[in-house]
């Protein structure tokens, strides 16, 4: 039996495509777009700059799909198939849930908030943690809180975030000028507007900032309040146009392609997701060209997520990761785009008579899992790109990489590819490639003293 809607699993279009691949290459789902509400509020530079110079509202109640783990044995479940520590994890506490495959590769990550006692709500991406939790002997039942992909049904809660340099003012204010101590990744219990919300402290950019969530029918009032108040901050809506983009600066890599497609070990799963599974649906473009869909994955500590890893127990994946950790050959970096480059190729893709293909500001890639090819100076591959967007903080495009380790040092020069040579893809018909010059730069992009230019 599959999950979501009936139609053919995942194993079986894999099959009938030839290979994943080619069943990716040929999805029409374009970039990640996310639903519900406004393309922009004022302008999507405005809404950038609202995150480093004063506090944006972003939202986050209609993408985001929930699982809720109900159980007295939620934790043992989890330290079968997440790599990072969960030993200590009191109620209201909040973690980053981070999956590996059988091979030690990159499956997906969440976050998951300890709500009650036996209650857990997971975040995010939510698939390799149903399948297991529907098929597990432990104490452990799952409930699926739909996004609005799927039937427009209110949600569980409203979720919205807070962020920027005046976040702490604004909610200080909005709870009644006594905000109590919430460290990183705590949660913390408020009212605003008469109504119970929750916190989750964490931050974007360098900056202090809030992810507010309470019950659905409560959200009008609370949303009510955080505009009017925030107007004296400098407050801004962030669109759909704007929300992907805030991803580069702080350095995190939103959709990486899932380590599921070939691996025996995973056949099941693979028969279990249904054909409106993104894993399914997403689309698979760039510079990048290789027939064989392991290339395209990455692995959790190439994510950045090495630190969080528990290496005191046994976990799906531990020994192959345990491998990639003890001799790493690519690393996560920030590439900043040369400006003249980005010009030249978003003038070729409009004017010339064999265009490039477009590079559109402010998101420039335009599939769901980019990639593309980046050289050393010998025209050598080295590294992958995936997410890239124009920021209008940094005042260049900039994309998030996983590069060999060999050309990772700041400041290093690099080639980008853009473009789709010799390969069909449904999202493009431009063949012709552009080389776009590139420096490493630090990821985050601006939480270091070091910043390159072009």
């Amino acid at each position: 039996m599959t999950n979501f809607d009936q139609g053919p699993s995942l194993e079986t279009m894999i099959q009938e495509a030839g290979g994943a691949v080619n069943l990716l290459r040929r999805s029409p789902l374009g970039k990640f777009f996310a639903p519900g509400y406004e393309a922009e509020f004022t302008t999507w530079r405005e809404e950038q700059k609202a995150w480093m110079e004063s506090v944006a509202l972003l939202e986050l109640s209609y993408h985001m799909p929930e699982l809720h783990l109900r159980g007295t044995e939620v934790i043992p479940f989890l330290k079968e198939i997440a790599v990072n520590k969960l030993d200590v994890f009191p109620v209201l506490r909040a973690k980053q849930l981070v999956l590996a495959a059988p091979d030690g590769n990159f499956i997906a990550d969440a976050i998951i908030f300890h709500e009650e006692d036996d209650f857990y709500r997971v975040v995010g991406d939510i698939d390799w943690v149903h399948f297991n939790a529907v098929n597990t002997s432990f104490d452990v039942t799952a409930t699926v809180n739909p996004n609005w992909y799927g039937p427009q049904v209110p949600r569980d809660v409203f979720r919205v975030q807070l962020q920027g340099p005046r976040a702490l003012e604004l909610v200080t204010e909005l709870v009644g000028h006594h905000l109590p101590e919430i460290k990183f990744f705590h949660i913390g219990e408020l009212e605003i507007a008469g109504k119970k919300v929750r916190a989750l402290r964490h931050g974007m950019a360098g900056t202090p900032g809030f992810e507010l969530y309470g019950p659905w029918d409560d959200q009008e009032a609370v949303r009510a309040a955080i505009e009017q108040t925030g107007a004296k901050y400098g407050l801004r809506k962030v669109g759909a146009v704007t929300y992907p983009t805030s991803s580069q600066e702080s350095g995190w890599m939103p959709i990486p392609l899932p380590a599921i497609y070939t691996a025996p070990e995973l056949k099941e799963y693979r028969e279990w997701l249904g054909p409106y599974a993104l894993s399914a649906l997403g689309s698979l473009a760039g510079s990048m060209t290789s027939e064989n869909i392991e290339d395209y994955y990455i692995n959790p500590i190439e994510a950045g997520y090495g630190s969080l890893i528990d290496w005191d127990r046994d976990f799906v994946g531990r020994d192959a990761l345990r491998a990639k950790f003890d001799e790493p050959k690519r690393v996560k970096v920030t590439l900043e785009w040369n400006d003249e480059d980005v010009a030249a190729t978003i003038a070729a893709s409009l004017f010339d008579g064999s265009p490039a293909q477009s590079l559109n500001i402010p998101m420039p890639h335009y599939a769901f899992y980019p990639a593309d090819t980046v050289l050393d100076a010998n025209g050598q591959q080295v590294g992958v790109s995936q997410w890239s967007c124009y920021s209008a903080n940094a005042q260049h495009v900039i994309s998030t990489a996983v590069i060999d380790t060999s050309c990772a040092e700041l400041g290093t020069e690099l080639t980008l590819v853009w473009g789709n040579p010799d390969i069909q893809t449904s999202l493009s018909d431009a063949k012709e490639v552009r080389k776009i010059r590139v420096t490493v730069a630090p990821v985050p992009y601006f939480n270091k003293a070091i910043k390159t230019t072009n």
